[in-house]
């Protein structure tokens, strides 16, 4: 195997080579290493790569392989994080350069977990201002590219983490999502995003954010890797406002046990939001024809979300408010979106609007497991595309094309993006999964059985692939 190869390999695979003495966690991460400091500058995915800190870890790492047989899972496995979240000791940005210098003392408490499984952090990825876009293109930086054709963007907010994933440049990642902040970029760059049920990953050091509609998930090549990331992200931390058990079986076991028969639903349209493109419907089409194949019961079903759309824009944009950033030091878009945001009262009226309406779209799955849906409405957009427009018709625009994701976020349920195929012009195809409350399980035993059917982890970038 050479060192593409390596830098290809599944986190889970990557993990075993570590175990059985085949590699070291030190040669690993001199890999990842090495191919960011060749295609990071062009692909834009990283912010921070924290060399130094990875490589003293992954050297006491492959020194204490030689004195213990006890190791977590994901023991000497490199991963990334994005720079929403906290790292102890390492920039963290939230995708604005005035905050070049703000050095956390404490980490997240999703990765203190991730630590606690053993992984190596490369260093933090790429994220649109505050998260805002499902585009990475802040003022300061360089712009995440998408890895299969670099005019495109990956998507945001968690748009470096996906590009990083699949152009080999960590062997998986956490991300965030909050509007289809992680299943956006998934789709985008041809890997596997999940969002997780609300409760199931700890918001700690803090609690509520935003009525619950953001959550921190995995992005993978595969859906046993993106699971068991889950599994090892996922518990109660003290103090958590709402929460889940601990599944049983896990997240991985899912991922190894095919689904029973299971009743799901389709659109290819967003009411009041219009209907995908050619490219969008064809992930969707694609996709339930497999499913009917191999025995799921499949009918087409829309689900009408006009009375979600107003509240859970205000609910969403009052994170810029949240900050507590000034409004000099912000890019246009989050400069108007500060400048609109309405009074307490008129926050808390959206929450308890959009609350009512996130149970009328649940009641939806009282008679089905799945539903099946784009995950935008239309194919990515070229970097820049959006640059010359007004602050107001830039967020009509993201409005239109994140239409899907939503719904998942307004409720808590769990979703996940998979690939399904690409584009004429190179770009991945994607579809997304919804599933009951609480059902990852569910979800992530149907993705592995499309996955089984229809695999895609050999398919790499051109722009990513050297000797």
């Amino acid at each position: 195997m050479n060192e593409t190869d390596l830098a290809f390999t599944p986190a889970l695979e990557l993990a075993q080579l570590i175990r059985h003495r085949e590699v070291s966690p030190l040669e690993l991460v001199e890999i990842y290493l090495q191919r960011i400091e060749l295609l990071n500058p062009e692909l834009g995915s990283y912010f921070t790569v924290t060399a130094e800190l990875a490589s003293a870890d992954a050297k006491a790492k492959t020194e204490l392989l030689t004195t213990t047989s006890e190791l977590p899972p994901f023991f000497g496995v490199p991963i990334s994080i994005k720079d929403l979240n906290a790292v102890a000791g390492v920039p963290c940005t939230y995708g604005n350069p005035a905050l070049l210098n703000n050095i956390p003392e404490f980490d997240d408490g999703v990765v203190t977990r991730i630590k606690q499984a053993g992984f190596t952090i490369l260093g933090k990825t790429a994220t649109s201002e505050l998260g805002s876009f499902p585009y990475t293109e802040p003022t300061g930086f360089v712009p995440a590219r998408n890895p299969w054709n670099l005019e495109y963007t990956p998507g945001g907010s968690s748009g470096g983490a996906a590009a990083a994933v699949a152009a080999g440049l960590c062997a998986i990642a956490q991300g965030s999502d909050g509007g289809g902040s992680i299943r956006g970029p998934a789709a985008c760059c041809g890997v596997v995003g999940i969002k997780p049920a609300r409760g199931r990953v700890s918001k700690a050091p803090v609690g509520d954010r935003l009525a619950g509609i953001s959550t921190n998930g995995p992005i993978a090549r595969t859906v046993a890797d993106a699971a068991a990331l889950l599994d090892a992200m996922s518990g109660y931390v003290t103090g958590d406002p709402y929460w889940l058990p601990d599944p049983e079986p896990s997240f991985l076991t899912a991922a190894q046990t095919p689904p029973t028969q299971l009743r799901i639903a389709f659109a290819t349209d967003i009411p009041p939001l219009g209907e995908a493109d050619t490219n969008c419907q064809q992930g969707v089409l694609t996709t339930v024809k497999l499913l009917e194949q191999l025995g799921h019961h499949i009918e087409q079903k829309s689900l009408d979300l006009s009375g979600l759309v107003e509240p859970f824009q205000i609910v969403w944009q009052s994170g810029v408010a949240g900050s507590g950033l000034p409004p000099e030091i912000l890019q246009p878009v989050n400069r108007w979106l500060l400048a609109r945001t309405g009074t307490v009262a008129d926050y808390i009226q959206a929450v308890y609007k959009m609350q009512i309406v996130a149970r009328q779209i649940v009641a939806f799955f009282d008679n089905i497991d799945v539903l099946v849906l784009p995950v935008y409405l239309h194919s990515p957009i070229r970097v820049g595309e959006w640059a010359a427009l007004s602050p107001e018709d830039t967020f009509q625009q993201i409005i239109n094309w994140v239409a899907p994701c939503p719904l998942a976020n307004a409720t808590g349920q769990p979703a996940i993006a998979l690939p399904a195929g690409f584009d004429r012009n190179g770009l991945p195809i994607s579809v997304q999964l919804i599933g009951r409350p609480a059902a990852e399980a569910t979800l992530i035993s149907l993705a592995a059985q499309i996955e089984a059917a229809n695999p895609w982890n050999k398919d790499r970038p051109a722009f990513a692939v050297f000797s």
